[in-house]
């Protein structure tokens, strides 16, 4: 078996001119980050992060640090799903820091994560936002390899996500599922469902008309499962619980277009990855 991996990836983005750029990279294995790509113009810079080992196995950690300068526009995505491997008990760790300066905003879209039956997660999350910078991110969960029939026993997930201003708290969530068959059954839990998703949207107050309409993206678009949308102070929490990536993806490409819009006036432009 491998040694453990501790990677580090720090970014940061800085604007020359009219453009957001990667003035600074730098990576330790096995975290790798290819050449950026401008496919909608010189303002918004899209980044691909790679996990070149292929999956976290217990013991394994990652750290992340990444930072907007003001008026930057960035857009960060993986390369592939994201694997925790079983473990015989020592945790996988993931810890990100992100400060995102003033008029900046970050476009977080890592795709799914798959974790496995009997493995042992961790991650936290605290992002920094100056006045008027904007952050948006996704996450969608899938336990167990369904397509093995496999359920997410024995194991656990934490994630902690801590957004501030000022010293002051914007958003914080905190979530722990611990892998049996009472959680996976709960109505308070997965209630047979195999993904969990979240999207997030802070740093700016969300009027109740755009959330209408997003609630009304959900409605209208035949998913299965189940959604919620909540308006907070400065920004939007969207949750899906359902059996398909697929879906949960293109319910948030629907509200990330409508908030896109609303706060940018660009609509999205998808990743050449997805």
């Amino acid at each position: 078996m491998r040694a453990s991996w501790t990677g580090e990836l720090e970014l940061e983005f800085g604007r020359k001119k009219l453009s957001t750029q990667l003035i600074r990279s730098y990576t330790v294995a096995p975290w790798k980050i290819q050449r950026s790509f401008y496919p909608e113009g010189e303002e918004v810079c899209h980044c691909i992060l790679l996990h070149t080992a292929g999956g976290l196995v217990g013991g394994d950690r990652l750290i992340a640090k990444i930072h907007l300068h003001a008026n930057t526009q960035a857009l960060l995505t993986t390369a592939t799903a994201s694997k925790i491997y079983r473990s015989t008990g020592a945790e996988s760790l993931q810890n990100i820091h992100i400060r995102i300066d003033e008029g900046a905003s970050l476009e977080w879209f890592p795709q799914e994560t798959i974790a496995f039956a009997e493995s042992q997660y961790r991650q936290t999350t605290r992002i920094e936002l100056a006045p008027s910078a904007t952050c948006t991110m996704w996450e969608i969960v899938r336990f167990g390899r369904t397509a093995r029939g496999e359920k997410f026993l024995n194991g656990s997930w934490r994630s902690h996500t801590e957004v501030w201003r000022d010293q002051s708290p914007l958003w914080i969530d905190r979530q722990h599922l611990q892998g049996n068959s009472e959680m996976l059954e709960s109505p308070n839990g997965l209630n047979n469902c195999a993904i969990a998703a979240s999207f997030i949207f802070v740093g700016s107050q969300v009027e109740p008309e755009l959330v209408s309409q997003i609630r009304s993206t959900w409605e209208d678009g035949n998913y299965q499962g189940t959604s919620g949308v909540t308006r907070s102070i400065f920004g939007l929490v969207c949750r899906y619980r359902g059996d398909s990536s697929s879906d949960a993806r293109r319910w948030f490409q629907q509200i990330w277009q409508l908030l896109r819009v609303s706060y940018r006036n660009r609509p999205i432009c998808v990743p050449r990855v997805w």
